[in-house]
């Protein structure tokens, strides 16, 4: 899921938001999250 994510993330398919949301439903950690958006929120 997170290189899945990653991918969409660098293409605009998806916002920080949403992969919050994915942070929520337990679909992706915290770490790999910090990883996709490059820093800490």
């Amino acid at each position: 899921m997170f290189e899945i994510l990653k991918k969409r993330y660098e293409r605009n398919f998806v916002r920080k938001d949403q992969l919050q949301r994915y942070v929520e439903l337990g679909k992706l950690t915290k770490e790999e999250y910090e990883k996709i958006v490059g820093k800490k929120e």
